[in-house]
């Protein structure tokens, strides 16, 4: 398994500031936790990149966990917040695709199981050579 190596981190102070300045933009949560299209298990490296409330660049080398046509799950180390817009881009290939967070878990092992949504489905952005029928909808 890859390791996930952070490039840069927000200092505490301005996490604070970045999770008040974000808050203020967060969708109401209906609370249903519905799939538009099936996931698949799918550990691949990928580069998550984002940026701090004063426009600091942050990125970082992480794993997949789950992903489907509409979004995913993703290990990180660094700090995010729902509502927050990240981009996804494949080391190798160099793909890119913008997203959102959707929510942040911090399960044990020291890391935050972080879903995302693609502000367009993205079926074709995943390595899967048989994707679910519902992917392609």
């Amino acid at each position: 398994m890859a390791s996930v190596g952070v490039v840069c981190r927000e200092p505490p102070a301005q996490l604070s500031r970045f999770r008040r300045e974000m808050s203020k933009n967060m969708p109401p949560s209906n609370g249903a936790n519905r799939r538009r299209s099936e996931r698949v298990m799918l550990q691949i490296p990928i580069e998550v990149l984002t940026e701090s409330v004063e426009h600091e660049r942050m990125q970082e080398k992480a794993q997949t966990m789950v992903v489907n046509a509409h979004g995913g799950l993703v290990k990180l180390e660094m700090e995010v917040l729902p509502a927050q817009p990240i981009v996804l881009r494949h080391p190798r290939s160099g793909v890119e695709a913008e997203a959102r967070v959707v929510r942040v878990e911090n399960p044990p092992g020291g890391f935050m199981a972080v879903s995302f949504e693609f502000l367009e489905p993205s079926p074709h952005f995943w390595p899967v050579e048989f994707p679910p029928e519902d992917w392609g909808r």
